[in-house]
């Protein structure tokens, strides 16, 4: 009856005085509130089940730092440590990560922009700074060529485009895409390496014709685009490696429910303290 008044008391009485004017040990009173082995046993299998079922749930893009966060959304009180050390004794390792090769050709006599961006990704508000770069997915049926454009304030993917071969019309319908989402003021920033397909009379037409500053990262620095990089690598890791498309349309779909159902919705990002880039916008506009 002791120890249940105490309990209920913590927050008014501090444990110490409550010991001593009721004459009880502090080490009887802590054995008593500590769970029973077979209640740990209970909880740590609780624990397991759910930390199963978040990695699954992210098809095993999770490592521990996001599987926690997710926990702690659900009410858990666990820690990103407990948490690795629960998903290595379950097996659970999130995907592994490998180098793939750049895809632009910046050998050409085209006009090149500065480098307005100067590797800083930060925005404060939307539509400030973008990014965009192209890469490739392999399929039975050859290959099939993503480019990409990324908000850099929420890291939202804002635009995307498919197709079968690298050309400016690929960049161009990527900004297209993104322009019509966001409708962007005049002096938005876009940056791009310095290959053929951004450096064209076309897509810098497209660019001059919405008012936006065209940037350009240094010749052969892949720092100066890191935040498309990440992107990129994200998207191979955790959803391209290890499949195989038989057609450009099954690789089409992959890519479709990575950025539009995934990615921008779900996935936590690391430089949004853990949100989602669509979690991010929607707190921030709040």
């Amino acid at each position: 009856m002791k120890y249940a008044w105490m309990k209920s008391q913590e927050g008014t009485f501090p444990v110490k005085a409550m010991c001593r004017v009721l004459k009880v040990r502090r080490s009887g009173y802590y054995a008593w509130k500590r769970p029973k082995s077979g209640q740990r046993q209970a909880r740590s299998l609780c624990l397991d089940d759910a930390i199963r079922r978040i990695f699954e749930a992210h098809k095993g893009r999770y490592g521990s730092p996001r599987v926690a966060k997710d926990l702690k959304d659900e009410g858990w009180c666990v820690g990103r440590p407990r948490v690795a050390k629960r998903m290595r004794s379950l097996g659970l390792r999130a995907r592994a990560a490998r180098k793939f090769k750049a895809t632009t050709q910046s050998k050409h006599n085209l006009p090149v922009a500065p480098n307005r961006l100067e590797q800083d990704f930060t925005a404060s508000a939307p539509n400030q700074k973008w990014v965009s770069d192209i890469t490739y997915l392999w399929t039975s049926e050859g290959w099939l060529y993503l480019a990409v454009v990324m908000d850099l304030y929420s890291r939202t993917v804002v635009g995307w485009s498919l197709s079968e071969r690298m050309t400016r019309e690929l960049v161009m319908q990527a900004l297209t895409m993104a322009v019509w989402r966001r409708k962007p003021a005049a002096g938005l920033i876009v940056h791009s390496d310095r290959g053929s397909q951004y450096a064209s009379h076309d897509y810098q037409r497209l660019l001059e014709q919405h008012g936006f500053l065209c940037s350009m990262s240094r010749k052969g620095d892949c720092y100066d685009n890191a935040a498309m990089e990440s992107f990129f690598h994200s998207l191979k890791v955790e959803q391209i490696q290890g499949s195989r498309y038989a057609t450009r349309e099954q690789a089409k779909a992959d890519v479709f429910e990575y950025i539009e159902t995934y990615y921008n919705r779900k996935r936590r990002h690391s430089m949004l303290n853990y949100l989602s880039p669509c979690d991010f916008e929607a707190r921030m506009a709040a």
